[in-house]
């Protein structure tokens, strides 16, 4: 390299470097308007917060675990067209949140926007409901996806196994479960950078997986599987005899379950460069990408797994998307494909753990947990809040046990991770638009819907209010008691629990929860002398590198 093109790339540096720093200026900024000191390192970069949402959503695993409840309530209509219709109501809970965490980016995101936004009246209150009940859905999503995980690893040993003849106990299951609950905390427990370049790796493969489904499945099925166009897209087939209507909302659990957890990125939004314009984005980006790849893989099942719903549902390997994949591609080459499957579903936990113990700290930052003097704390060796990843991480190992009480107590869980996360979307939304006046401290930022975030938001909460009461119905019509759908059960208590320790006399929340509390004089700004001196420095650098 010449002297001259060295001394080019070394000026080029420079000023990439100057704008890194502003964008870390602005961002500790932000924060401490809203009341927070930087305590986290910022390393993710724009392209790995995507790839945090995006990896959690994990498109083709998830589809996989929870195909099982599209089959039956619909079949390939439910599949396709039940994907398509609720995508497009998803959206516009993604762009409701991410207005939101444009305006305000900090891990707490949504009590302590509902906290900022409320009345005075109400903002503790609707504070300590929201962080109850997010952190309660983000545990119960790590348990639905490391439950996924296990129920894969099982599959992949039943058709290994001759003549498909093993069948894994809950025990066993249960034991896998654990296991990788427990290595996903280990993982969490790393640095942030590690966690950081771990998202691009996660998306790489995950958008991997997704087109090369699209393409094999097509070029290797068997002609028996083929459907014509009028099948793929225009069957309905009701196996738990529900009316057909009611059946096709209760196949939204497929979409609803694999696009959610939009605030992941939300939670990391203190580990995120340029966290303002990074964070709304990469939650808009995921689901748009995830809806359009989603009907994608969808329109390909449906075109080529046969016409049998009951046999793909029931069959001996337990896994309806193990079973497609078997018939259209036999034992081996369904195993080393499933094998990337299970790696896949694995990272989606490992990503989803990362979120929670976010959510976890922050919310234990505000000494709203129990135990928040030992959550609130940053290890020093590896720059993460430790005590928090292993809090969220048993916690979703306790909710496994639930699989002990029968197949419909466990897939409760899957119901209790969007209802919970539900929950605590929908009240900030709602108080962004509902208190007017002095109390409503809205603030723009980067990402902003203007005229169209009301009618946005409006159809956003009513969408989720309606998920809600169709989760909490039962798979059948009819149940008997290991049929029952315990989501109210377990959702229920978490709700009564955090109410009654708010107004428990003396000791309870009433007393003493005000909110958010600053860890940084809110009145900190950085030096606005200084920055303009070193914008108009780079100003100048910059000419001299373009001539």
């Amino acid at each position: 390299m010449s002297a001259t093109a060295y001394e080019h790339t070394s000026k080029v540096e420079v000023v990439i470097e100057r704008r890194n720093a502003h964008l870390l200026t602005r961002d500790e900024e932000t924060l401490a308007k809203l009341g927070y000191k930087q305590e986290f390192k910022r390393a993710f970069t724009m392209f790995e917060t995507f790839g945090l949402v995006f990896s959690i959503i994990g498109l083709f695993p998830s589809i996989a675990s929870v195909l099982v409840y599209a089959i039956p309530n619909g079949g390939a209509v439910s599949m396709v067209w039940g994907w398509l219709v609720a995508s497009l109501f998803l959206m516009t809970i993604a762009l409701a949140m991410a207005e939101l965490a444009s305006a305000a980016p900090t891990s707490g995101g949504l009590y302590f926007w509902a906290h900022h936004y409320a009345s005075p009246k109400w903002r503790n209150l609707f504070a300590w409901i929201v962080g109850y009940a997010n952190t309660v859905g983000t545990i119960a999503s790590v348990a639905s996806i490391d439950w996924g995980c296990a129920v894969q690893i099982m599959a992949a040993a039943t058709i290994g196994s001759p003549h498909l003849s093993f069948s894994p106990t809950t025990s066993q299951t249960f034991a896998v479960y654990l296991a990788i609950a427990l290595s996903h905390v280990v993982v969490c427990c790393l640095g942030t950078a590690v966690l950081a370049r771990l998202q691009n790796i996660y998306t790489f493969l995950n958008i991997a997986l997704c087109l090369a489904i699209t393409i094999v499945i097509p070029a290797v099925t068997p002609k028996e599987y083929h459907n014509t166009a009028s099948y793929a897209l225009g069957n309905f087939t009701n196996l738990n005899g529900w009316p057909n209507d009611f059946a096709f909302f209760l196949s939204w659990m497929s979409p609803v379950w694999t696009i959610c957890s939009f605030d992941s990125s939300v939670h990391i939004s203190e580990e995120a460069t340029n966290a303002a314009t990074a964070v709304p984005w990469s939650i808009v980006l995921a689901t748009g990408v995830g809806g359009i790849l989603g009907a994608a893989i969808l329109i390909v099942l449906s075109f080529f797994m046969g016409t049998d719903m009951e046999s793909i549902v029931n069959n001996p390997i337990g896994q309806p998307m193990a079973t497609i994949l078997f018939n259209s591609l036999g034992r081996k080459a369904t195993l080393s494909l499933w094998a990337i499957v299970v790696i896949v579903q694995y990272m989606m936990g490992s990503s989803m753990l990362l979120a929670s113990s976010r959510q976890t700290f922050a919310f234990s930052r505000d000494g709203a947990l129990p135990f928040s003097r030992y959550l609130y704390r940053m290890n020093s060796f590896t720059g993460t809040p430790v005590n928090t990843v292993w809090f969220s991480g048993i916690g979703a190992a306790l909710l496994g046990l639930l699989s002990f009480a029968g197949p419909a107590a466990i897939s409760a869980i899957f119901s209790i991770s969007v209802m919970g996360l539900y929950i605590a979307y929908s009240v900030p939304i709602m108080c962004r638009f509902a208190f007017r006046g002095s109390a409503n401290r809205f603030e723009p930022g980067p990402f902003y819907l203007g005229r169209w975030g009301l009618p946005i938001a409006i159809v956003a909460v009513h969408f989720m209010a309606f998920i809600n009461v169709i989760f909490l119905f039962p798979s059948t019509p009819h149940p008997g008691a290991n049929d029952m759908n315990y989501s109210i059960v377990v959702m229920g208590s978490v709700l009564i629990f955090s109410l009654t320790w708010y107004y428990f006399p003396v000791y309870g929340g009433v007393n003493w929860f005000r909110g958010p509390i600053p860890t940084i004089n809110p009145q900190y700004i950085g030096s606005e002398e200084g920055n303009s001196d070193t914008r108009q420095s780079d100003v100048a650098l910059e000419k001299k590198v373009d001539t």
